[in-house]
């Protein structure tokens, strides 16, 4: 972690650091600062269009009842595209361009799925399982007054279905 956490808050900003003075050597500090702007405003705009259409992908999958993870991973993506974009420099800029290009987030995608293990839930039933050894001492949980008849089905368990009339 302490490698990665380097690599992000200190190689980087050097790297961008150079590069930003590199080309501003070579084209001049006015159009270097333009095409800062003009990549993160693009960005930016890109990134919003394809969000929202990624959106509207992973409600049509959950409404066709599949589970929507490569649009989940292509959001995720899209997300630190923006933050890439939004961050000066050309480094940068380069990776988060490269993160708007579909075929190349679907590639990650693809890696991003082979390699991390998943888990498919079926069903959608609720379950809770508690074990205490001892009876808890509170309003949810207590035993049944033998005098009082009411209380007699407090702390149980009642399973049943229902049917809604219109």
């Amino acid at each position: 972690m302490f490698r990665f956490l380097f690599l992000l808050f200190i190689v980087i900003p050097i790297i961008e650091i150079a590069l930003l003075m590199q080309i501003g050597q070579w084209i001049g500090v006015w159009p270097t600062i333009a095409i800062v702007i003009i990549t993160a405003w693009l960005g930016a705009k890109n990134v919003k269009q394809q969000g929202i259409s990624t959106l509207n992908s992973v409600q049509t999958k959950m409404a066709q009842g599949q589970a929507p993870s490569e649009e989940i991973v292509s959001g995720l993506m899209l997300l630190i595209a923006g933050v890439l974009l939004l961050t000066p420099g050309f480094a940068t800029d380069i990776f988060g361009l490269s993160l708007l290009i579909p075929s190349f987030r679907k590639g990650i995608v693809k890696v991003f799925q082979k390699n991390v293990p998943t888990q498919t839930f079926t069903g959608g039933g609720f379950q809770y399982h508690s074990q205490h050894e001892q009876p808890v001492n509170d309003d949810f949980f207590r035993e049944p007054d033998k005098k009082d008849p009411s209380s007699r089905h407090q702390g149980q368990i009642l399973d049943g279905e229902f049917e809604r009339k219109e």
